[in-house]
């Protein structure tokens, strides 16, 4: 795309973490003027909310790559502001405009459920995002009041899972952490490297007590356990030294079926259902066995994924948004094209990228390349249009902006807070400090509740 028409256009990003921000330097650099439109005050999503908070030097290590993309002269940003049917702007709000190309990049911000009876108990029920937001201090997750008893069972076995055992193990020190799968040890989804935060508190010798009792079922459709064995066993040389008496066991071949709770509103239970393993179409599947067990926890955590936010405005089907199945700009045949499944077509000049794209799929390294490639397909859409076809689009967004009535977020606001976050860091002797309320950061940014855009 030609420099002389790129400049004919602009073009907006719907969340700014990594897949938005590298995306929209992509489009930036290739002349299109951005804006970039984010849910929180701060940019970074996961990047900055949900990487394991001490992970100090990957964090600040992408602080300053956004801080650079922050800065490209062509881009405006705009934090503190919600998208969706019924949030400050509708993807209707942003079209009328005159964005002629959306790129949505917001996230997964919906939690996915299993539909258990007992999941509805008011403390002690808890899904994988709002726990990681909370200890990430992402307002409004930061100041909420989770009840995390002594005995806590988090369903899932990825590196969400770790992270969370993590800090039950480092920072609140509980007396136990349950891992729960549905599936065996085989197919576990973590990586050895976050095993290594958590393997010094695993019961190596419930370990071995667990696989010698799953051994029959992944033997029966030719799985190795000691391979198994191996790969978790492989964290111990660079294990971390413990800080608490908390004792990690991993439980396999479980599917949760019920949580009960006491008369005060509390969990006290979780019931689950022994699985085996089948082959269908070269996958392995759980199938209950019908076999139950109940075990005494306080708190059920669920680390089984997110899904998209089904107000955003955008069709849904499978926790996803929909995409075009025959896209007119593909990427290594990969569709970035959102599509209206009743209508039959795609969303004229709407791309999704990052776990707006595919859900809980990879972390950072993987939202940067979504993002990369997503702004390739933007830019050539915007080939095919007529030059001057955006024109003051971003005008009328500022307008917008400023009839909302509450504190808009721009550029230099974010310089600001970070400078007031360093200096109490250092105040404090902190390698890093947050303010947990988004009251706190307008009033450090001198913005207190005063509209502006």
């Amino acid at each position: 795309m030609s420099t002389e028409v790129q400049t004919q256009f602009e073009v907006i990003v719907i969340g700014a973490g990594p897949a938005g921000l590298f995306a929209a330097r992509e489009l930036a650099s290739a002349g299109a003027r951005v804006a970039i439109l984010n849910r929180d005050i701060k940019p970074g999503g996961l990047a900055e909310y949900g990487i394991y908070p001490t992970k100090h030097k990957m964090k600040e290590g992408l602080r300053k790559q956004f801080r650079q993309i922050l800065q490209l002269p062509n881009l405006d940003y705009y934090g503190n502001i919600m998208v969706g049917e019924n949030a400050d702007l509708r993807l209707a709000d942003i079209r009328a405009a005159g964005f002629k190309a959306i790129l949505v990049t917001a996230g997964a911000q919906g939690t996915k459920w299993l539909g258990l009876p007992g999941e509805d108990i008011p403390r002690g029920v808890y899904h994988a995002k709002d726990i990681v937001y909370h200890y990430n201090r992402l307002p409004p997750n930061s100041l909420k009041d989770y009840y995390i008893g002594k005995r806590v069972a988090l369903v899932g076995v990825g590196n969400v899972m770790l992270d969370i055992a993590r800090w039950l193990a480092r920072q609140v020190k509980v007396d136990e952490v349950m891992g729960i799968g549905r599936r065996g040890p085989a197919e576990i989804k973590f990586d050895k490297k976050e095993m290594e935060y958590v393997i010094a508190n695993v019961d190596l010798a419930a370990l071995d007590e667990e696989l010698k009792r799953v051994a029959p079922v992944m033997e029966s459709i030719g799985q190795d356990v000691n391979a198994a064995r191996d790969f978790i066993h492989s964290a111990l040389p660079k294990a971390l030294e413990p800080v608490s008496q908390t004792r990690i066991t991993l439980n396999f071949l479980y599917s949760p079926v019920r949580i009960l709770g006491d008369e005060s509103g509390k969990v006290c239970r979780l019931e689950i259902e022994e699985n085996r393993l089948v082959r269908t179409d070269g996958d392995t599947k759980a199938v209950g066995t019908g076999v139950k067990r109940t075990i005494q926890v306080d708190t059920v955590i669920f680390a089984i994924g997110d899904k998209v936010d089904e107000s955003f405005g955008l069709p849904v089907k499978w926790n996803q948004f929909v995409k075009n199945p025959e896209p007119r700009f593909p990427v290594e045949e990969t569709s970035y094209e959102a599509f209206d499944p009743q209508a039959g077509q795609p969303l004229e000049g709407v791309f999704l990228a990052g776990w707006s794209r595919e859900a809980s799929t990879g972390l950072v390294g993987v939202a940067r390349k979504d993002g990369e490639r997503a702004a390739k397909c933007v830019l050539e859409y915007l080939e095919t249009l007529p030059p001057g076809a955006t024109a003051g689009a971003g005008e009328a967004l500022r307008l917008r902006l400023q009839s909302l009535g509450k504190p808009v977020i721009l550029k230099d606001d974010i310089l600001r807070l970070e400078a007031v976050e360093q200096a109490e860091a250092e105040r404090q002797g902190l390698e890093e400090f947050k303010f947990a309320s988004n009251e706190e950061m307008l009033a450090a940014m001198g913005l207190a509740l005063e509209a502006r855009a």
